[in-house]
């Protein structure tokens, strides 16, 4: 039974990626060195971040490059906020008398600052904050407070948070909020890993708290039976979205039909939870199978209900925590981004029908 909660803090209790990315581009610029976009960041940043400076700036000294980079960090920290379902899964470590640590590279400063403003400081039993190397400090910090290892759950966001996790002789949870990419996480092979805290606060309430993780190619009983759509705006452009949960690859609004709810109405639901946006129009257009597919985050098998419609109204999409970047696109321009290949059949099915 797990009686103890681990965090990492960046890309898994708050949202600092954009505020580090930014400091380091800053960095980067003083430095006469290209700066990296978002994804060439996650591609590349690692922990012990010293190698991450090493490989880019191998001739400036770490001290200068710290220095400068908190310079930069302190004017960007104030974007720095809580993730999605980071606080209901403290309440539920709380309510279930867990206790918690912070294991994390962040600055002690820079945590008290955002702890504070977050109010997490009060689920926090003790951090251990400023730790270039976690690997070095997991034993002691589990010897310190009397930990017993199988008792005790690691969650993070990098690699580096599951080979810590593994050196402790800890469970490891890897969450897809944070700095590395599905593709990343899935190398390191941890226990689970998990779409966000939400999910994994289900997965824990299930199972009473015992850590269960699915074994490899296990995607339920049953298939499950979801909804999507290609969306048209005037222009007879098609709304792409990029998510973490398939690869980063690019994709359509959808999801689950609940239990008694008809198709059309779970994806008037979906789309709106997802995008903002009304939609008519509807048509169906073809049903797939996905059979535990290597894009998707983890094995499952979805009976997938495509159809094409029309958003109505204002085009203010506004997306949820599932995605991380919208386009309107030509159909044929869809087609030559990097796509999941349910969303690349249903394009090809609209875009040349036989």
């Amino acid at each position: 039974m797990i009686r103890n909660i681990i965090f990492d803090w960046s890309g898994t209790l708050v949202d600092d990626l954009p505020a580090v990315l930014a400091a380091t581009n800053a960095v980067f610029h003083e430095c006469g060195v290209e700066k990296l976009s978002l994804p060439q960041f996650r591609a590349e940043f690692c922990l012990p971040f010293k190698h991450f400076y090493d490989r880019f700036l191998p001739n400036v000294p770490l001290a200068d490059l710290e220095r400068s980079f908190h310079g930069h960090f302190s004017r960007v920290q104030d974007q720095v906020a809580a993730l999605p379902h980071a606080r209901e899964f403290l309440l539920f470590c709380r309510r279930r008398g867990l206790r918690t640590f912070v294991l994390s590279t962040v600055h002690k400063d820079y945590f008290a600052l955002q702890a504070g403003a977050s109010g997490f400081d009060q689920f926090i039993d003790r951090p251990y904050t400023g730790i270039w190397d976690k690997r070095l400090k997991i034993v002691e910090l589990l010897a310190e407070n009397q930990l017993i290892a199988m008792e005790t759950l690691f969650i993070g966001d990098m690699q580096h948070d599951v080979e810590t996790a593994k050196h402790g002789g800890v469970h490891s949870c890897a969450v897809l909020t944070g700095y590395n990419r599905l593709d990343q996480l899935r190398a390191s092979e941890p226990d689970v890993i998990v779409e966000h805290l939400g999910e994994l606060r289900q997965i824990l309430e299930r199972d009473g708290l015992e850590f269960k993780p699915l074994p490899e190619g296990d995607g339920g009983a049953h298939p499950i039976c979801t909804v999507g759509a290609l969306i048209f705006n005037d222009d007879d452009r098609v709304l792409m979205v990029r998510t973490q949960k398939w690869s980063n690859l690019w994709g359509i609004p959808g999801g689950k039909i609940k239990l008694g709810e008809p198709s059309l109405h779970a994806l008037q639901r979906e789309i709106k939870e997802e995008t903002n946006l009304e939609i008519g129009d509807i048509v169906f257009v073809m049903v797939q199978d996905c059979i535990q597919s290597r894009e998707f985050y983890r094995r499952a098998h979805f009976v997938l209900l495509n159809y094409t419609c029309r958003a109505r109204g204002p085009l203010d999409v506004r997306l949820n925590e599932e995605a991380q970047e919208f386009r309107w696109v030509a159909p044929a321009q869809a087609l030559e981004m990097p796509l999941n290949q349910p969303t690349r059949t249903l394009l090809e099915k609209v875009c040349h029908p036989v």
